[in-house]
């Protein structure tokens, strides 16, 4: 009898858990909508691709300036894999069994090769991060290629401020750091 007592006291635990976690991630969504609005429909015919498709893993967007505060707006923070695409007018990233996600280029703010973004440590300059605004906030998107042989490709074909991450590599990581906004205007502790 008392295996039975704590084993339903343990699975009453792990639900309420289970049930804390999902109501915090839909909690953080409504905040941060107020926030980015709704992110870019992706069109339904981009043009044809000037770089790639270069297939990987979505690994998630951030605020940027914390490489842990994932968005979750919509299906915005699953992971997925997917494929990297440029085109004429921004950059597309197809994933497979969520929503594509539409980086528009009057957006985009830079672009820059990193270790870790939304909970993902990868080995030194192993993702490549697209800096953009959604709204009026800017945000880190990250994408793990299955090579890194690409990455070269998209630093040169997306030129503008390519700025430099935690761990960076690569031709064209010089350039002016671009921080978000919201972080400038933040008053230091006294």
């Amino acid at each position: 009898m008392l295996r039975l007592v704590l084993s339903l006291a343990a699975l009453v635990v792990f639900v309420l858990l289970v049930v804390g976690a999902w109501r915090g991630w839909q909690h953080r969504a409504q905040r941060q909508a107020v926030v980015t609005g709704a992110f870019p429909p992706a069109p339904g015919d981009p043009g044809a691709a000037q770089l790639g498709p270069t297939t990987g893993l979505y690994v998630g967007s951030t605020i940027a300036g914390d490489w842990q505060d994932r968005v979750t707006v919509g299906d915005i923070g699953f992971r997925a894999t997917g494929a990297l695409t440029l085109h004429a007018d921004g950059v597309l990233l197809a994933r497979d069994g969520a929503s594509s996600i539409w980086i528009p280029r009057p957006a985009l703010v830079g672009l820059r090769t990193d270790a870790k973004l939304a909970g993902k440590v990868t080995a030194r300059g192993g993702l490549l991060v697209f800096r953009w605004r959604v709204g009026d906030v800017v945000v880190d998107t990250g994408f793990r290629g299955d090579g890194r042989e690409h990455y070269p490709s998209w630093l040169a074909a997306l030129p503008g401020p390519n700025t430099e991450g935690t761990n960076t590599e690569g031709p064209n990581t010089e350039g002016p750091n671009t921080k978000n906004p919201a972080d400038e205007t933040k008053e230091p502790d006294a």
